[in-house]
């Protein structure tokens, strides 16, 4: 660690490992419900579990890209942080935030659009912490270096913060509704957030892997242009059946199998750095989750989001299992591998300590990455028998659901994998191994010259 205000990075990694437990303890909660359906009906409901598990994703994963912000823009930008006041200001609203939007679920009390069911006052206290973010983190980038690290974190970061503004459109018709629901979602998940990732991963392979930093911006500038070009419009295969114009099938289409590209991109590059790397790095977790984060990536969000993105497949699966076997591989490739990634190289540097439990931190890797992948595959048979039974025989919703109790048995014990590899990540981020100091040999006094 470079720069004193990066300490507030740590504060953030504290919070979002936090909510990172919550968010996977909600998760097996759900798929245990999904076994046992009556499951707490009556006290918390499964669509409250959903929402507690699905909103806490998305803000522990906010609050890993805050803090990653944070920690890099100073080492990037060659000075401190404008503001660390502020930085701890953003960070008290957002809890706040996430705490009232919780208690305001468990009363009842939510919006009903799915990952924007916040109450209002909580929406307005999100853009609140956004504008102090850009300002607090801009002010820092104008004022010191610039690199294509971040540049391009910062273009991300704008983007996202910005499309925030269409959380609080909220239109009575259903199809404007689901467009306008779609512009924060989508290009959230599918085109900024891929920003902030390369740019993200490009400051851990330059720190891991030694590689020069020109090198390195040619990638990014690559990577971020496929992004861009296939994410915008790539929009459109949202847009099949929610009463916009047909031509939104050819887009959605055309431009949608495009967005394996930058995920691809992402992945041979990790590769090709740590093989062209002339360093070797201490942290090998660090950079084992940095190179298990672009691959997954690139089989969840590029390769399982292709299989059912053409209008003629969609048209047939849209909604199943297959959908979620997608959204849980990608998420956790993209997104959350990386925050963890971050974490790993970042935490023993904020805690002044060498990097401490990476065989515990390497073993949470494989736990939870074996999984996870466990569960997509599950949800994947789940949703191929779900879309012949359901969506081309014709049977009844919830027969059906009875077909698959034996899949969602098995994707409840992948989740058990994955709670128990989280646990075993933050212990081995948390829990520093005591040095052992063996005992020396005892050496007698010498003899003093004299006496």
């Amino acid at each position: 660690m470079k720069y004193q205000s990066q300490k507030v990075a740590y504060a953030y990694f504290l919070v979002a490992m936090a909510l990172f437990g919550i968010q996977v303890l909600g998760g097996l909660l759900a798929g245990w419900i999904y076994v046992s359906p009556n499951t707490l009906s009556e006290v918390l409901p499964f669509n409250v579990i959903r929402m507690i598990h699905t909103n806490a994703l998305i803000v522990w994963l906010l609050l890993g890209f805050f803090g990653a912000a944070y920690y890099l823009v100073p080492e990037e930008s060659e000075r401190e942080i404008f503001s660390v006041k502020l930085a701890y200001i953003q960070l008290a609203i957002l809890v706040v935030g996430t705490l009232g939007a919780v208690g305001s679920y468990l009363v009842g009390i939510h919006g009903g659009r799915e990952f924007l069911e916040q109450p209002l006052w909580v929406k307005f206290g999100i853009l609140v912490a956004a504008v102090i973010f850009l300002v607090n983190v801009s002010l820092t980038f104008l004022a010191g270096r610039k690199t294509a690290i971040t540049n391009i974190l910062m273009m991300g970061l704008w983007l996202l913060c910005l499309l925030w503004v269409f959380a609080f459109i909220n239109p009575d018709n259903l199809s404007l509704d689901k467009m306008y629901w779609w512009m924060v979602v989508h290009l959230w998940v599918e085109a900024t957030w891929e920003l902030v990732m390369a740019a993200i991963l490009g400051f851990l392979m330059l720190k891991l892997t030694g590689v020069d930093r020109e090198v390195i911006e040619k990638w990014l500038y690559v990577i971020v242009a496929t992004a861009l070009f296939s994410g915008i419009l790539g929009t459109g295969h949202h847009f099949y059946w929610i009463g916009t114009p047909g031509y939104w099938q050819w887009i959605g289409s055309i431009f949608s199998t495009f967005e394996v590209v930058p995920f691809f991109a992402m992945m041979s590059f990790a590769f090709v750095m740590v093989w062209k790397g002339r360093k070797n790095h201490p942290n090998k977790a660090a950079l084992l989750w940095s190179l298990g984060s672009s691959t997954v990536a690139f089989f969840g969000a590029g390769v399982w989001g292709f299989l059912h993105t053409l209008h003629g497949v969609n048209f047939y699966t849209h909604g199943t299992q297959i959908t979620a076997a997608h959204g849980h591989l990608a998420f956790y490739g993209a997104y959350v591998a990386l925050n963890l990634a971050m974490f790993s190289y970042a935490m023993p540097l904020l805690r002044n300590r060498a990097p401490y439990n990476q065989v515990l931190n390497m073993a949470s890797f494989w736990l939870m990455t074996g999984g996870m992948a466990f569960m997509t595959f599950t949800l994947t048979f789940a949703g191929t028998i779900q879309t012949h039974m359901q969506r081309i025989v014709g049977d009844y919703y919830m027969d059906v659901q009875d077909q698959l109790g034996l899949f969602y048995l098995m994707r409840f014990g992948s989740g058990v994998a994955v709670v128990l590899g989280a646990i075993l990540f933050i212990y081995s981020m948390l829990v520093v191994r005591r040095e052992v100091v063996k005992p020396g040999p005892v050496i007698k006094d010498a003899a003093i010259p004299g006496e």
